[in-house]
């Protein structure tokens, strides 16, 4: 009796924790996630998300790797707006909302608003 052989396909970390955004979405616990990785991930991430009628945005984040957005249109739609050039390159209210928008914890996202605003007082910031 020949036994069959099947192949399990192992997804890598990153595609894992794509999962797991897209799980938490899907449940409500996020409106927006913004999920970076490797490009050569970019089409299986946004293969998955369109699969899943998930809205996604995606921007470049240096040379290897991008930056996917996903979530409710509206979000997007802003996100199409004001994230324009890379992440490290916002003003302080723009990386403010950003938090904001994908639900980190607004205390600490006030906090990170301060002394980005600190820091700007000590040297000129990069506004858009």
């Amino acid at each position: 009796m020949k036994m069959q052989q099947t192949m399990v396909q192992v997804l890598p970390p990153e595609m894992k924790v794509l999962m797991n955004h897209i799980y938490e979405y899907k449940k409500g616990v996020r409106r927006m996630v913004l999920f970076t990785c490797n490009r050569r991930f970019e089409a299986f991430a946004t293969q998955r998300l369109c699969r899943q009628s998930i809205d996604y945005v995606v921007q470049p984040a240096g040379k290897e790797n991008v930056n996917v957005y996903f979530g409710r249109k509206e979000c997007l739609d802003a996100i199409r707006l004001f994230i324009t050039r890379p992440l490290n390159e916002l003003s302080p209210e723009e990386d403010f909302i950003l938090g904001a928008m994908l639900g980190y914890d607004i205390c600490a996202q006030c906090e990170r608003y301060c002394e980005r605003k600190a820091a700007c007082k000590r040297k000129p910031c990069k506004l858009a």
